[in-house]
């Protein structure tokens, strides 16, 4: 059997139009309704963990309503914040984390939060695809940010061969050209919700079905 070439540039070009019908994810889609702040991107990330966007969006709106920056977060108790969050997923432990950090931010940054990765990975229960997302998104740096939509894709295509998110993290790094960085999580969280799906993928209608080895695809549409 011959391996199937995966050419990313051609791919990624027509993801573009593929998933152009679909909703943004989340934080692109806050992103384009004003909430790019560094501080906005990370409490929307927290707030999305382990919850639908469908759910997580107007959540975040609800409390930039009532908060948009670390100082005026910080003036609100976390069983305020909880109240205003509690439609997502561990909305108890995620208040208490949006608090916690909001306050750290006034005491030890002056209020804004810095554009290093080792200052947002310092605050408990921040990963590397919070981390990324928001330097990616509020920072412009270039860093992946890799859900289980990125990892499920690019191991499904070939393109990567890992087994946990965090390797994906790095195979990503080492392979994938720089510039889609960012925009690989863009478009792979709605390709991946809507076409290349967990379970029977679209497969017949996938515009890179042609490069994809479907590496644990057992059934398909």
């Amino acid at each position: 059997m011959v391996e199937k070439l995966f050419e990313i540039n051609r791919a990624i070009a027509r993801i573009r139009e593929a998933v152009r019908p679909f909703p943004k994810a989340a934080m692109f889609a806050l992103a384009d309704e004003g909430y790019g702040s560094p501080f906005e991107q990370l409490v929307s990330c927290i707030i999305s963990i382990r919850t639908y966007d469908e759910v997580s969006l107007p959540v975040s709106r609800r409390l930039f309503a009532r908060a948009r920056t670390p100082e005026a977060m910080s003036r609100l108790t976390p069983a305020e914040i909880e109240q205003l969050i509690q439609d997502c997923t561990f909305h108890e432990p995620k208040s208490r984390q949006i608090h916690a950090i909001a306050q750290r931010i006034v005491t030890d940054y002056n209020g804004e939060l810095p554009c290093e990765a080792e200052v947002l990975l310092a605050f408990d229960g921040v990963g590397p695809k919070c981390s990324n997302l928001t330097l990616g998104i509020a920072c412009g740096q270039a860093c992946i940010s890799v859900d289980i939509h990125v990892h499920r894709v690019t191991n499904r295509w070939g393109y990567v061969q890992t087994r946990k998110p965090e390797k994906t993290l790095t195979a990503l790094e080492a392979k994938l050209p720089t510039v889609y960085w960012v925009e690989i999580n863009q478009l792979l969280v709605p390709f991946g919700k809507h076409i290349c799906t967990g379970n029977l993928p679209h497969c017949s209608t996938c515009p890179v079905a042609e490069m994809c080895q479907q590496v644990g695809v057992e059934k398909h549409r």
